[in-house]
């Protein structure tokens, strides 16, 4: 008989990730039929009473909860233990005396220091004071949050200008800086291309092509998605493009961008040509290069030749009347996938739509060709991002397969540090799964480089052996997606 078991634990606290890992290792527990161990912020409450839990009298947002569905009394004390063991088995502080106690601030550690690049990954609420602590001490910042607004992005980004200082995001998910990988990031090798990347896994994607190309980069400098946008102007654009010319060893500069606005577009293309060191605008949009064709022209540019991409050929299918469902973790991806797909088909509802008429809610059912980014700011909220826990993308993978108009299922899977560990042991089966369940094919775009640690090679041919057509563009990627949809 399914117990359910729900307490507060007053002042106590975690971090997010620590709960989402706590949450998951009790949720994989023998007999745990749901599991949420959280701090009880309304948006967690939300997903409490969403799950089927009554929400415990007096809580507040500085309070941990522990709610527990389980198969029956043995398996909930299994569960409780496990919960228990591993919020204690969570990193402490080690000890110390007073005067070794780290500084509180970032200023305070930038006094200690001295100036630096500070990255600052917390809520999005929070983190315009901490970016701006940090360029009152002189030092860059790269904001990995997301959700923070427009206003207060271009608030730092002037204040930064001021300073003469570069501001990385927000929502810069992915950098390179000195040979270090920050964010979501690849084992890449330097080389003589220097990206500036108003897009995460655009850059992720660029980076990888080059590293399998045998090419390597000299920064990646991530200004984050709005940067191109008519309300930021591309404000740290502009200076990223400046800190890669003054760099001698930037012989290529290639900025790459989701669909930008096109006014933006056009004063920074102005603003390139003033460099002396030539910029490649990687810009996606119709009838413009995809990241491909844009990293083949970067290859050519530093001399350097153009491959075969590597891809997995999955199961021989026909051509099937029916429609594109794009699941996605990284918005560039999906950007550049619908951009592809909207050649071929007209219209692609999508929760980040190329025209606002196609705009998509992502938790309701779609209807013709639709695609979601799964990593966008409504989805990620109070969450991990879709390259860390793909629960979410999962589930919605078993319902499109479910769909008797699905025809073709495109997905990416990004590797590298800070993603999932082993990504294709979760999709793999669930993959398998929707393939058993509907008559779809499923293709896969995997970004990743030949040294991160995931091995490339090896999650290709898991995924590959559960029936899915996995390349390494995703540009290709989609085009084969689009090429299994028989016309109507």
């Amino acid at each position: 008989m399914t117990v359910h078991h729900v307490e507060a634990r007053p002042g106590a606290y975690a971090d997010s990730v620590t709960l989402m890992q706590v949450s998951r290792k009790a949720g994989d527990t023998d007999g745990a039929e749901g599991v949420l161990v959280a701090m009880a912020t309304e948006l967690n409450l939300d997903l409490l009473r969403g799950m089927g839990f009554e929400e415990p009298d007096g809580i507040g947002p500085n309070d941990l909860f522990v709610a527990v569905r389980a198969r029956d009394d043995a398996a909930l004390a299994q569960v409780l233990s496990v919960v228990t063991e591993a919020l204690a088995a969570r990193p402490t502080a080690s000890g110390g005396s007073f005067a070794e106690m780290p500084p509180r601030t970032v200023s305070a550690a930038a006094r200690s220091t001295g100036p630096a690049l500070v990255l600052i990954s917390l809520p999005g609420q929070h983190a315009f004071v901490e970016a701006m602590d940090a360029l009152d001490a002189g030092c860059d910042v790269m904001i990995f949050s997301d959700n923070v607004s427009v206003e207060q992005e271009v608030q730092l980004k002037e204040a930064a200008a001021a300073r003469g200082l570069l501001v990385l995001g927000p929502d810069c998910g992915t950098a390179v800086v000195g040979g270090i990988g920050l964010g979501f990031a690849h084992t890449v090798e330097p080389g003589p291309v220097g990206l500036v990347a108003a897009s995460g896994t655009g850059a992720q994607q660029i980076l990888c092509l080059l590293d399998a190309a045998g090419t390597g980069v000299t920064a990646a400098l991530g200004v984050g998605g709005r940067d191109l946008s008519t309300a930021v102007g591309g404000r740290s654009t502009r200076a990223a493009l400046v800190a890669l010319d003054e760099d001698p060893a930037t012989e290529l500069i290639v900025l790459v961008s989701k669909p930008p606005a096109p006014e933006v577009a056009e004063e920074l293309a102005a603003f390139a040509a003033t460099l002396s060191t030539p910029v490649q605008l990687a810009l996606l949009g119709a009838g413009r290069p995809d990241l491909t064709a844009a990293t083949e022209d970067a290859l050519r540019a530093v001399g350097a030749a153009v491959p075969e991409w590597q891809h997995w050929a999955g199961p021989q299918a026909q051509p099937r009347t029916g429609v594109l469902r794009g699941l996605f973790a990284g918005g560039t991806l999906c950007d550049e996938a619908m951009v592809i797909a909207s050649e071929r088909f007209g219209e692609i509802a999508s929760n980040i739509p190329l025209r606002p008429e196609w705009r998509l809610d992502p938790r309701t059912p779609a209807t013709g060709h639709a695609m979601i980014d799964f990593g966008d700011d409504e989805l990620t909220a109070g969450r991990p991002h879709p390259m860390i826990d793909p629960s979410l993308r999962l589930e919605r993978l078993a319902k499109e397969a479910l769909d008797p108009d699905t025809a073709v299922i495109l997905m990416d899977v990004v590797l590298g540090h800070g993603a999932h560990p082993d990504p294709a042991a979760e999709l793999a089966p669930a993959i398998a799964a929707a393939r058993e369940s509907g008559d779809v094919s499923v293709v896969l775009s995997l970004v990743g480089a030949k040294g991160d640690p995931q091995n490339l090679t090896a999650q290709a041919r898991a995924l590959n052996d559960a029936g899915a057509h996995v390349f390494t563009s995703n540009a290709q990627a989609a085009r084969f997606a689009c090429d299994l949809i028989a016309s109507r």
